[in-house]
């Protein structure tokens, strides 16, 4: 075998495509379905049998367009990578920055799989969409004049992942209890206290908490992530060429 006709890496992206054997399946109707049954149950719910069941086809017909549930999360990840927004580069680099920022975590938590999945995804990366996003960003940063924009994205990126994964994770238990955010925090909220009674700095953490919770559990997490978005983005800022 040629190495131009070898797959230099098993992913979905650098296999050619088999010929669809039903006219009504393809892959972007596979993947469609797959992203909805993601979004409601989680990858460990996802199997290609149920996916088949969902499209009324076998397993064997979707091995066709998709060979492995792992190429199928590459194609998923690539899908919604396709909702996440980056401004073009010209104005403030902070502002759009942020705004790229925001656009993520909205997408991650529409979609909660998504951030713990990027870590494992890899050759996900290889996908158009978030080829699109990754080359948007860099665009960005390096109109901004950073020295190095590759490292000051994945900086951002880090952070956003980090928080957008704890976020979907905690939506999910809230979700998972069938109460209200609010309600389960209240519930939640006198076992914590209780737990930090003795530790000064602690209590008073879980005291402004409760009554901040109470008001607006979902201003409190946005608020959060602004600050925690700030700080990075004030570091980045002082590697900016003065």
């Amino acid at each position: 075998m040629t190495a131009a006709k070898a797959n230099p890496v098993a992913s979905v992206w650098t296999r050619e495509r088999s010929a669809p054997d039903q006219p009504a399946l393809n892959r972007a109707s596979i993947v469609r379905e797959a992203v909805v049954m993601l979004d409601a149950d989680g990858i460990e719910a996802l199997s290609m049998r149920k996916l088949g069941a969902r499209l009324n086809a076998g397993a064997t017909s979707l091995y066709r367009h998709v060979a492995t549930k792992d190429e199928l999360m590459e194609l998923a990840v690539d899908e919604v990578a396709g909702e996440i927004t980056v401004p073009s580069p010209g104005g403030p680099w902070r502002a759009a920055a942020t705004e790229a920022a925001t656009s993520f975590r909205a997408t991650a938590l529409r979609h909660p799989w998504l951030s713990s999945t990027l870590g494992q995804a890899g050759l996900a990366y290889l996908g158009p969409n978030l080829m699109s996003y990754s080359e948007r960003l860099a665009a960005l940063f390096t109109a901004a004049g950073f020295p190095e924009p590759s490292r000051a994205i994945d900086t951002l990126l880090s952070y956003v992942i980090g928080m957008s994964t704890t976020e979907a994770a905690w939506l999910g238990t809230v979700a998972r209890s069938g109460e209200t955010e609010a309600g389960f925090i209240a519930r939640l909220m006198p076992a914590a206290q209780q737990a930090a009674a003795g530790h000064d700095h602690l209590a008073e953490a879980y005291a402004d908490a409760a009554t901040s919770s109470a008001a607006d559990p979902v201003a409190l997490r946005d608020a959060k992530f602004a600050y925690g978005l700030d700080v990075v983005l004030d570091g980045l800022e002082m590697r900016l060429p003065r």
